[in-house]
């Protein structure tokens, strides 16, 4: 099969073939450090680990860069509200940050370059800019320095809008600017601010303007050109296309492809701060199980939108715990499950632009086969299913018996294995009632059970049970 993707700059699904062949640069936006992460900062994390585990599946090397704006006119306002130095602000939620992502099954970055290491590469890519007349420093005596969108006929060409038809930017103080629409690459220090919060540059002190960073560390890591970048759908305009016109009339030709994940909702809106409609992850986790979490972030397809709900919870939890009770249940049956081969149906909605709710549902189908030849009794044929449920699931991230899952002990684990002692107690005295032919009382044990949603399954190594639906 071959791998199609959606590619935002052309509208539509494409063909995807690296620049260098088995090899792909991935450039994703990562955070900006200013408070708390909720599912909507997650979900494009997620979205592109699973692209970078399909194609490492698929036999590509993959080099991921996720970097951290750690440096911003947000976070300088928020440390400043907190009353605490900017770049403590800024470390103390990159670290929940990056526990959340961990906590998700989110796999490490190959590199995670923060925006304060790289001044050298923002200050030479805006020297080039200025160099091929594409970009002024402000006559204000300001110390910003802006981009000329007017000198770049192709701006507005990722996100398909005229220029004459976009409103201005709002980065800066517009007095300084040729053009409200310009946006700022470098932000001269003001009065008041941090003097910590400013690097000495041929226009004077500053801080960068935040889509010049991203730029410049895609570059130091990944070349002038590279085959994906990718981030969330409110990311497109202007951070984005603000990235792609510096990149390009630098002389760089940046992203082969653009990929973008939609919002995760509330109520039909967009889970953000200013809403006060955010789901913490932190919070999330201490009511659910992380690999819960990470099931509904893959249930959508990445460029639809996901409504956020109580419920939609709890049914990710049921079908999530449809496929981890039939590898248990097959693992204690036969030993040790290898993972094998993805089922092709799996492989071809992978391929058909990261389809993974058709992914998921072929894998619920395996699920139900393994189910059959578990009843029957046919080893080889659980055998084959368990270990591409396995390799599947290994490709979304969601395998039960691959880390972070395996050595796992969450509050929802505890809880099964409580129960698992209890369940195990009255099985034990349903087992004596019926060696003594006690049937009605042994009965009584199995209705009980039942009444409380636990199946029974005798076998011929004793009774198993499983929460209805699992079996």
């Amino acid at each position: 099969m071959t791998l199609h993707l959606h590619d935002s700059a052309a509208g539509a699904v494409r063909e995807f073939a690296p620049l260098v062949p088995g090899q792909v640069g991935i450039y994703v936006c990562g955070a900006t450090p200013q408070g708390s992460p909720h599912l909507g900062h997650v979900r494009a994390q997620v979205v592109f680990d699973v692209l970078r585990r399909w194609l490492v599946r698929s036999g590509y090397e993959v080099t991921l860069v996720r970097n951290v704006t750690d440096i911003d006119d947000k976070i300088l306002a928020k440390a400043a509200e907190a009353g605490t130095e900017w770049w403590a602000h800024a470390y103390r939620f990159e670290r929940e940050f990056s526990a959340a992502y961990a906590a998700l099954g989110v796999l490490p970055p190959t590199v995670e370059p923060r925006a304060t290491g790289h001044v050298p590469e923002m200050v030479e890519l805006i020297q080039r800019l200025v160099e091929r007349g594409h970009a002024y420093a402000a006559a204000d005596g300001s110390g910003d320095v802006y981009f000329d969108v007017r000198s770049w006929p192709a701006y507005g060409e990722l996100t398909h809008q005229r220029l004459d038809d976009m409103e201005p930017a709002a980065d800066a103080d517009p007095r300084g600017k040729r053009d409200p629409r310009d946006f700022a690459l470098w932000k001269g220090a003001k009065p008041g601010e941090p003097a910590t919060a400013s690097w000495a540059t041929p226009w004077g002190r500053g801080r960068p303007g935040w889509h010049l960073e991203c730029s410049a560390m895609a570059g130091r890591y990944l070349g002038p050109r590279f085959d994906v970048h990718g981030g969330g759908l409110d990311l497109r305009f202007p951070h984005h296309e603000n990235e792609q016109a510096q990149s390009r009339a630098a002389g760089d030709g940046f992203a082969n492809f653009w990929m973008h994940n939609h919002f995760v909702t509330m109520s039909g809106e967009k889970m953000s701060k200013s809403l006060g409609n955010v789901l913490g992850v932190p919070h999330l986790l201490e009511t659910h199980r992380a690999v819960v979490l990470r099931y509904y972030l893959v249930s959508g397809h990445y460029r639809t939108h996901l409504e956020h709900s109580e419920n939609s919870l709890v049914e990710a939890e049921a079908a999530y715990s449809r496929l981890e009770g039939l590898l248990r249940r097959a693992a204690e049956r036969v030993g040790g499950l290898a993972a094998g081969e993805v089922p092709a149906a799996f492989a071809a909605a992978m391929d058909d632009d990261l389809a993974t709710p058709a992914a998921l549902a072929v894998l619920h189908e395996t699920a139900r086969a393994g189910n059959s030849a578990l009843a029957a009794g046919d080893e080889a044929a659980l055998r084959t299913a368990a270990g591409q449920l396995r390799a599947g699931l290994d490709v979304l991230g969601l395998d039960p018996f691959a880390e972070p899952w395996a050595s796992q002990t969450t509050g929802s684990d505890a809880a099964r294995t409580a129960l698992d002692v209890l369940v195990r107690a009255r099985l034990e005295d349903r087992a004596t009632a019926r060696a003594t032919k006690d049937f009605a009382t042994a009965d009584a044990v199995r209705d009980s059970l039942k009444s409380a949603g636990i199946v029974i399954e005798d076998t011929p190594t004793g009774a198993r049970w499983a929460l209805e639906g699992e079996q």
